[in-house]
């Protein structure tokens, strides 16, 4: 038994966090199931929001070889808004699920149907995070806030996507990697193509990733009626993994060989180490995936913070040749 297994229970703490986390922690009593409810005692969502903006940005700068201090707020807001944002996401999600969320038992103890916080109190909450995400978001150039408008769309529906399609994991990679295009505008002025593969490629690392979270519910998923890619793969999910791996590299590279400029291939084949490290991490997963063991896929699904921040260097790197 590991020593974070041996701390005590924290009276309202979710089911899937890090025991120990620093809400449970740290937070006033008070704030905790705000806090849980934007899941801020899981900051995994919140990373595999802000990385494919952090890939988009680096790589807009790749591409024009121009650097400035706003591409330092560009890489700080992008942070502040990828937690805001998932708060805010996380908060409809809940919203809407409060009814399916109280018969799954990994959801069951979330703060709306586990009685700690009201769905008006959840509904205030949710827009607080999101107006204060919008006033980062104003201070970026008109293209970038057109954008940034425009991803209230996927995410309004991706909580109903489960309800009607097999594929909710695609929507969800449609929220979450829009970030990779806003970025990208607000450091460029415009969107272009290497700024969309790699929103493709980041769909695909969504549909890797989500599809191994989503192989904990799938028992769950089968009784209440939900879709998800996990329960349409199977046991076929590795063959459809391996897919999904590929997609994610190749589009990757693709977007790296469109954004840098012809005359410099030693930043150009360094960038390009980035989706091939990323690559092999989603390799290692592959390698330790067992289908029926919750907390092995939650640990690989968490991993993929990993496997997101490995292009990160590279591409920052490049900047330098």
């Amino acid at each position: 038994m590991t020593a974070q297994n041996q701390l005590p229970e924290v009276a309202g703490a979710v089911a899937d966090a890090y025991r120990g986390n620093w809400v449970d922690r740290l937070a006033p009593v008070a704030t905790r199931p705000w806090l849980r409810l934007a899941r801020a005692d899981r900051p995994i969502g919140t990373w595999l929001l802000l990385l494919p903006c952090w890939w988009g940005l680096l790589l807009a700068m790749l591409s024009d070889g121009r650097a400035g201090w706003f591409d330092l707020w560009i890489f700080a807001g992008c942070a502040i808004g990828a937690f805001l944002m998932r708060g805010a996401g996380c908060t409809w999600n809940d919203i809407t699920d409060r009814h399916i969320d109280g018969r799954v038992e990994r959801t069951a103890s979330r703060p709306i149907p586990s009685g700690q916080v009201t769905v008006r109190g959840a509904l205030i909450w949710m827009g607080a995070q999101a107006f204060v995400a919008l006033a980062i978001l104003l201070t970026f150039n008109a293209a970038a806030i057109a954008l940034g408008v425009l991803s209230l769309l996927p995410v309004a529906i991706y909580p109903f996507a489960k309800r009607f399609t097999w594929w909710p994991q695609v929507f969800l990679g449609i929220a979450f990697n829009w970030g990779a295009l806003l970025a990208w505008t607000a450091h460029a002025g415009r969107l272009e193509a290497p700024a969309v593969l790699l929103y493709f490629a980041g769909i695909a690392w969504t549909l890797f990733y989500d599809t191994i979270y989503a192989h904990q519910d799938a028992e769950d998923d089968a009784l209440i009626g939900v879709k998800s890619t996990a329960r349409l793969f199977g046991e076929n999910s590795p063959r459809w993994l391996r897919r999904f791996l590929a997609a994610t590299v190749l589009l990757m590279a693709g977007a790296v060989i469109l954004a840098v400029p012809d005359d410099r291939w030693m930043a150009l084949l360094l960038a390009l180490c980035g989706p091939w490290a990323m690559g092999w991490h989603l390799h290692w997963q592959m390698r330790q995936l067992v289908l029926d063991d919750t907390a092995r896929l939650l640990m690989l699904f968490r991993s993929n913070r990993d496997a997101g921040l490995l292009p990160v260097p590279f591409f920052a790197a490049a900047l330098l040749l």
